[in-house]
C-alpha cells in the first residue's frame, strides 16, 4: 500500500505531462495551417506571427487556431526595435538572457506601438533584423515612388 501512494504522484505527473504535450502538439498543428497563408511565420508558446507582403498579423496560439489576432500594414510603421526586459537593445549584440522578449511597431499615428512577445531573444533579435531591413526597403521604395 506504501508504494502506491508513493507511486500515486509520479502516475499523475506523467498523464500531466502528457496532456501538456498533447495541448502543445495540437497549437503547432492549429498553427501549420494558419501559416500557410503567410511568406514568412513564427509560432512560440507567447504568440504566433505571420507575414504577408507589407502587413504583419499576430496573435496567441491555442489549440483550435491562432485567437486575438491583430493586423497591421508595415507602411504605417515608423521603427521596429527589440526590447529585452522593456529596454530598447542592440540587435547584433542583444544580452544572453531576459525575461520580457518583445519586438515593438512604433507607428506614425501618436504614441500608438504594437508588441509581439518571443520566448527566445536570437529568434526575436533574427526577426527584428529582417523586419528592419524589409522596413527600411519599403520606405526607401515609397520615398523614390513618391519623388
Amino acid at each position: 500500500m506504501e508504494r502506491g501512494l508513493f507511486w500515486l504522484p509520479l502516475l499523475v505527473g506523467f498523464f500531466w505531462l502528457a496532456w501538456q504535450g498533447s495541448q502543445e502538439y495540437q497549437k503547432l498543428e492549429a498553427y501549420k495551417i494558419w501559416a500557410e497563408n503567410f511568406e514568412r511565420a513564427k509560432y512560440d508558446i507567447y504568440a504566433v506571427m505571420g507575414q504577408k507582403s507589407n502587413d504583419i498579423t499576430w496573435g496567441k496560439p491555442t489549440t483550435k487556431g491562432p485567437i486575438q489576432l491583430e493586423t497591421f500594414s508595415l507602411l504605417d510603421v515608423i521603427k521596429i526595435q527589440l526590447l529585452v526586459n522593456n529596454k530598447s537593445v542592440e540587435i547584433e549584440n542583444p544580452p544572453p538572457k531576459g525575461r520580457n522578449i518583445e519586438i515593438e511597431f512604433l507607428f506614425s499615428e501618436s504614441d500608438k506601438s504594437v508588441k509581439v512577445p518571443f520566448t527566445e531573444i536570437p529568434l526575436a533579435a533574427k526577426w527584428t533584423k529582417f523586419l528592419q531591413e524589409f522596413l527600411q526597403k519599403l520606405q526607401h521604395f515609397n520615398a523614390s515612388s513618391e519623388s
